[in-house]
């Protein structure tokens, strides 16, 4: 069983907590991280040494084509490290001849027991993906699996077949072309995709708690612990997702959503994640800067620029590697400007609306009176 996980170097000590939580529950895995960065850190290499993973490949190593730098340009670093993840299975199909199953785990992911449920789904089906939401209740975490995706792309579990090829196949074509943060057009990165594969391909949905825990589902869930095991909903755990660890979304849940038993266990499972980053590094680890967010000059490229240029084919196929240039030579090669300053309420005001979908009208309320306080 291969087991990977797509990060960019800062990254890193989720990455190492991941695969230490690998080793100890589904210790026949392989655990392989793909980073997307120009070179491999050395402290990578040394993950690797210390156990932390089995390999690291470079995402320019997949043998995706039409030049790497130019399609890293395209996007920023949450697109470009979910762009990669359909190539990263083909790869791994290639690696590793031998191998029979295949795993995706985002790395902000720990595992807590063995996967003998989804070891058993794997024998007989091609595809696993797993549903955000497993029943309905909260009309506002409906919105947002409408929104965001059906299903919970920070797992992916597959088999060596051919359905299973046609499906990774088909998957990085999408990627490679549309994996962009654009809700405006219906785009999520990787995620919104896959809401067609059931329709598509040969598709077993994983309805297990224990899989599927994550924020998202802390409003409609009761966590449990018994003779040191937490189960969700009465499923023993297996995987939990810490999303929204770095935003600020796990210390608002925490806050708002969960009460009682359920906020004292999963506030320990929190804290236990906690430690376990810093033993891996994150203090330092964390602040590594994304080596494909610069300019060969060391200048920051632009979001502006990013996105004037993956709308310009014609440039894209004059210029190879726009690295090797900057904002301002590229704002002229594109004929937009870049750089505009907002103003403060207007960037609250995106911001409010993305809370209405996510969090209610609420939540909203006193965040924006907090805000407004501020001004």
């Amino acid at each position: 069983m291969i087991i990977s996980t797509s990060i960019c170097a800062n990254y890193l000590p989720k990455a190492f907590v991941l695969g230490n939580s690998i080793k100890k529950h589904i210790k026949d895995a392989k655990f392989v991280i793909c980073l997307v960065e120009s070179e491999m850190p050395e402290e990578a290499i040394q993950g690797v040494n210390d156990g932390y993973a089995d390999a690291v490949v470079l995402g320019k190593h997949l043998g995706i084509d039409h030049g790497f730098n130019s399609f890293m340009f395209k996007h920023t670093i949450v697109e470009a490290s979910t762009s990669v993840k359909g190539f990263l299975f083909k790869h791994l199909f290639n690696a590793y001849p031998d191998e029979n199953k295949f795993l995706y785990f985002d790395p902000d992911t720990k595992v807590y027991d063995d996967i003998t449920e989804l070891r058993d789904l794997l024998d007989r089906r091609p595809i696993v993906l797993c549903p955000h939401l497993l029943h309905p209740g909260h009309i506002e975490m409906e919105i947002s699996s409408i929104k965001y995706g059906v299903y919970n792309l920070g797992f992916l579990a597959v088999n060596r077949s051919e359905e299973a090829m046609k499906f990774i196949d088909w998957w990085a074509d999408r990627l490679f072309h549309y994996c962009y943060d654009e809700l405006s057009n219906g785009l999520f990165t990787d995620q919104r995709w896959v809401d067609l594969a059931p329709t598509f391909f040969d598709v077993e949905l994983l309805r297990h708690y224990g899989y599927d825990f994550g924020t998202w589902a802390l409003k409609s869930v009761q966590i449990t612990k018994e003779s040191n095991l937490y189960y969700i909903n009465g499923d023993p755990l297996k995987l939990a997702h810490f999303s929204g660890y770095d935003s600020g979304t796990i210390d608002m849940v925490q806050r708002w959503w969960v009460k009682g038993e359920t906020a004292t266990l999963y506030k320990e499972m929190v804290d236990e994640y906690t430690r376990e980053l810093e033993d891996c590094g994150s203090k330092q680890l964390s602040k590594l800067k994304w080596s494909y967010g610069y300019y060969k000059n060391g200048q920051p490229v632009s979001k502006e620029i990013r996105i004037s240029y993956r709308n310009e084919n014609k440039l894209r196929w004059e210029i190879d590697d726009p690295y090797l240039y900057s904002d301002e030579i590229l704002a002229k090669k594109l004929n937009v400007t870049y750089g505009k300053d907002y103003p403060k309420w207007a960037s609250y005001t995106v911001k409010a609306i993305n809370m209405t979908v996510n969090y209610g009208f609420t939540y909203l309320f006193k965040k924006i009176i907090k805000k407004l306080v501020r001004l």
